[in-house]
């Protein structure tokens, strides 16, 4: 499959809200699953920074649900969801938690998926010939360029880690 046929085509404003919406909820499981991850990990600062990345995302899920009004917006099947690729744009990706990970991996983490998001969003905006859908789709691209501005503003709370970060004299063992 090219890249073009991987773009997400929206010409319909109740399946773009629908997708907007469960971007957002996606988030908010994400970044609470990080931070009881990172509670496990006895890192109550990570852990505080994700509960907050969450915050902001249900208010804006909320904000979407506002906007929407009456319409009722469709709940996405897993074959129906417009990915380019296999998870939300907006999930952190798992695969980059560490338990030893410091508050600039977790903001990393964070810049990544807002940066997706907002590529996400982007993309239709620039492939819909639909104007209510490319209206929306702008308004949405602006509040993730704001979550963008968001972390890399948190970001210059944190210095890069050394990098022996994830040196551990006695790593945890998974036992069978």
């Amino acid at each position: 499959m090219t890249e073009q046929e991987k773009q997400p085509t929206f010409t319909d404003l109740r399946d773009l809200l629908a997708h907007a919406y469960a971007i957002e909820v996606d988030a908010i499981d994400r970044y609470n699953l990080l931070a009881d991850q990172m509670e496990v990990a006895n890192s109550d600062e990570l852990a505080a920074l994700f509960r907050k990345l969450a915050s902001h995302e249900e208010h804006h899920a909320r904000e979407i649900l506002e906007r929407a009004g009456d319409m009722e917006l469709p709940q996405l099947k897993l074959s129906e969801q417009k990915w380019t690729d296999a998870e939300s744009p907006e999930a952190a990706a798992m695969e980059d938690a560490h338990y030893l990970m410091t508050p600039w991996h977790a903001l990393q983490m964070a810049l990544k998926a807002e940066q997706r998001a907002f590529d996400f969003f982007d993309r239709i905006v620039n492939t819909t010939t639909d104007n209510d859908v490319r209206k929306w789709a702008e308004e949405f691209r602006e509040e993730e360029a704001e979550h963008v501005r968001l972390v890399e503003d948190l970001l210059k709370r944190y210095p890069a880690p050394d990098p022996d970060w994830d040196h551990d004299d006695d790593p945890p063992v998974i036992l069978e």
